[in-house]
Order: structure tokens, then C-alpha cells, then sequence
């Protein structure tokens, strides 16, 4: 009995024993969990991330346009300058006042004009009346000398007076060109003269309105290359044709090709836009005078409008949008997101750095560099031929947060709000 007693005490010592250890290991395995969780909650917000605005990749269409400013002339715009001298005598028009081809604008003095015409008349028919009298002298000069042929044939006369029978025909014959020459000159003053004198009168190349009338009856009209005050005496616009006149700067103009369609739109017209189309591309940059000699180049470009309005008048302001490719359902992202890192080449031995474009996307949660292709641009979009795909979530910004991005670093994103 005491044995069994005893042998009772000791089972329920080991037994005892056995829940107590149980207990500890229990309690140990808890602290670990609950250690190692704390330890990886710490070290996950000691790992700094940064918050960006992030953007669904989507399809679009695309339009990308040029855009600049310039005027509306007219499509045939003339300006009628001075061909000569003169006091105007005579103006048969009035500004805005429509013409039509061959109709009687304006007229100079011809007084002068008309004097040197009839001085080099007479001086003409002078020299031909001349040229009859040493044509016939010529004539008798050369029988003479034929005679004279004859008889030094017989030897009846010496050679001298042969040779001096030649001397005198031949001077006949260099009278009559002489004459001959003086009557081209005169006939060629003549008709300067009279070219002179048609330049004193002024009709309408074509049909028209007149634009601009700067000259008064009185005033001295003047002969130049300048624009001076009587050079230009009027112009006349045709107006049932109208164009805007733009300045492309040099980094577009090569996106520009003839034909392309345009929206334009004239300060003048608010709430119009005309259509139009690229009909001229200057092939050299136009002259501008500046001080600076770093400033950008531009190239005029015409746009010929369809159907202009009746209300439009030459010399407005207004702007043109060259649309110069279109693209349907294609991949784009803002601009903003496209971001430019140096990469080092790994088979360059020198670790030349070169660099690379491309757009961060969110995987996982975290910032991932994928290198992409551009095509076109359309406002604020630009198209991705190759890289992305639609339905990637492409960060977009802050501009802060992409200068610091690199692979693999954690981000706290949320998606671009509208407007």
C-alpha cells in the first residue's frame, strides 16, 4: 500500500511536470510569432515609400496638330507701284471700290513723256531720210568703182586711181551701216519712250477690290524698290479667295507637308473655325532683324481657307492648327509621365552612360522602369508604339516623385482625379 502510494506521487509529479514544460513552449512559440511579427512590421515602415498618382493605360485617338499664328490676305493681293515719275494727274477710283480687269485706275503727267516720244520720232525718220541720200551715194561710189575696174582691165588708168575708186565706195558702204545703226538706236530710244509714256496711265491687272489707296491727286508718284511714301500707289485684293499667312517655328515645319488640312481661327470671329488647307511651304527660314543671334527660326506657311466668309478682311489676326497625322484606338500616356534615365552599358568598357526613355508602372506595389517606343502626339497624350500595354497602371506624376523613382521602390499610389 505504501508503494502504491508513493508510485502515485511520483506519476502526478511527472505528469505535472510534463503540462508546466508544455505551457512554456506554448508561451515561447507565442513570443516568437509575436516577435518576429513586430520585427517585420518595423522593418516594412522602415522601408520609405513615395506617393504618386498613377493612371490606367487606356486607348486613344490621337490628333496631332501644329500650331501658329500669323494674318488673313488675300489670296491674289497686287500692288500697283510707280513705274515712272510723275505728278498724278488723275484718280478714277476710290477705296473699296471693286474693279475689274482693264479698268482705268490712275494716271500720271505724260507731258514729258510725250515730248521724248515725238523727239525720238523725228530723230528716227531724220536718220531714214539720211539713209535714202548715202544708200544712193553708195550706189553711184560702186559703179564708179566698177568703171574703174574695167578701165585699169585695159589699162587705160593707174592702179592708184583704182585703189582710190575702192577707198571711196567702201566709205559709202560704212556711211550706209553707220545710218543704219543710228536708225536702231533711235527706233530702240523711241520705244523706251513710248513704253515711258504708257507707264503714265494705270489699269487693273485683275478683277478686284481696292484695298488700299495711300495716294492723293497732286502728290508726286516715285520711282523705287523701297517701300516709300509714292512708290505704291494701290492694291488691289481679290477677295472671293482668302488664305492665312502662318510662322511655323523650325521644329515643326518638318511635320508640315502640302495638302494637309488646318482649323483656323480669326480673333475677328469668335465663335468660327474655318477650315483650310496647307497649299505653300517656304523652303528657307524668313529674315528677321534681332539683336540676339540665338533666336529660333520660322518659315512662313500658307493655309488657303474653304468657303471664307464674306465678313473676312484682309490684315486680321489669326491662328491656324495643322493637323498633321491622325491615329485610331492606339496606347498613350500623358507626357508627364514619360521619364529620361541615364543607363550604363555593360558591353561599353569605358561604362559609357547613355541614356533612355521610358514610363514607370506600378507591379506589386512597387515602381517598375519599362524602356518604351514614341509615335505621335496629341495634346497632352503621346502615343506608345511599343512597351505598354492597355490596362497597365502607368505612374503619372508628381514630377517630384518620378525624379526619385528607381526600380523596385515601394509606392503609396492613388488614381489621377479628373480635371
Amino acid at each position: 500500500m505504501k508503494y502504491r502510494i508513493v508510485w502515485y506521487r511520483k506519476m502526478k509529479e511527472q505528469k505535472n511536470l510534463k503540462s508546466r514544460r508544455k505551457k512554456i513552449l506554448i508561451g515561447a512559440t507565442v513570443i516568437v510569432v509575436i516577435g518576429l511579427v513586430v520585427f517585420f512590421n518595423l522593418r516594412a515602415k522602415r522601408e520609405k515609400s513615395i506617393k504618386v498618382t498613377i493612371e490606367k493605360i487606356q486607348l486613344h485617338d490621337l490628333t496631332s496638330k501644329v500650331s501658329a499664328s500669323g494674318e488673313v490676305k488675300p489670296k491674289k493681293n497686287v500692288e500697283i507701284s510707280a513705274q515712272a515719275h510723275g505728278r498724278i494727274v488723275k484718280i478714277g477710283v476710290v477705296e473699296g471700290q471693286e474693279v475689274k480687269a482693264g479698268d482705268f485706275l490712275l494716271k500720271l503727267d505724260a507731258t514729258q513723256y510725250e515730248a521724248n516720244a515725238e523727239r525720238d520720232r523725228a530723230l528716227t525718220q531724220s536718220y531714214r531720210s539720211q539713209l535714202i541720200q548715202s544708200e544712193a551715194r553708195m550706189k553711184r561710189e560702186k559703179n564708179n568703182y566698177n568703171r574703174q575696174k574695167q578701165l585699169f582691165a585695159s589699162q587705160l588708168i593707174s592702179t592708184e586711181q583704182l585703189e582710190a575708186a575702192k577707198v571711196q565706195y567702201d566709205i559709202a558702204v560704212a556711211e550706209v551701216e553707220s545710218i543704219r545703226h543710228q536708225i536702231q538706236q533711235a527706233e530702240a530710244s523711241l520705244k523706251s519712250s513710248l513704253d515711258s509714256l504708257t507707264k503714265t496711265v494705270y489699269n487693273s491687272p485683275i478683277n478686284g477690290i481696292v484695298t488700299s489707296l495711300p495716294v492723293e491727286e497732286g502728290e508726286m508718284a516715285i520711282m523705287g524698290t523701297m517701300n516709300f511714301s509714292g512708290t505704291v500707289l494701290m492694291t488691289i485684293a481679290d477677295l472671293s479667295e482668302m488664305e492665312v499667312e502662318v510662322e511655323v517655328d523650325e521644329t515643326d515645319v518638318v511635320g508640315v507637308t502640302l495638302g494637309q488640312k488646318a482649323d483656323v481661327k480669326v480673333d475677328a470671329l469668335p465663335n468660327q473655325v474655318l477650315q483650310g488647307t496647307v497649299t505653300e511651304i517656304g523652303s528657307s527660314a524668313m529674315e528677321k532683324v534681332s539683336a540676339t543671334q540665338q533666336e529660333s527660326r520660322d518659315f512662313l506657311v500658307k493655309v488657303t481657307l474653304v468657303n471664307a466668309p464674306q465678313s473676312l478682311k484682309p490684315g486680321l489676326s489669326a491662328s491656324a492648327d495643322i493637323i498633321t497625322a491622325e491615329k485610331k484606338g492606339v496606347v498613350a500616356v500623358p507626357i508627364s509621365a514619360l521619364v529620361l534615365r541615364e543607363k550604363e552599358s555593360k558591353n561599353s568598357p569605358s561604362k559609357e552612360k547613355t541614356e533612355e526613355e521610358g514610363v514607370y508602372v506600378v507591379d506589386r506595389g512597387r515602381a517598375k522602369f519599362i524602356p518604351v517606343t514614341k509615335g505621335i502626339m496629341g495634346g497632352l497624350l503621346i502615343e506608345i508604339t511599343s512597351g505598354l500595354k492597355e490596362g497597365q497602371e502607368a505612374i503619372v506624376g508628381p514630377y517630384s516623385a518620378l525624379r526619385d523613382l528607381k526600380d523596385g521602390t515601394l509606392v503609396k499610389f492613388e488614381e489621377k482625379k479628373a480635371g
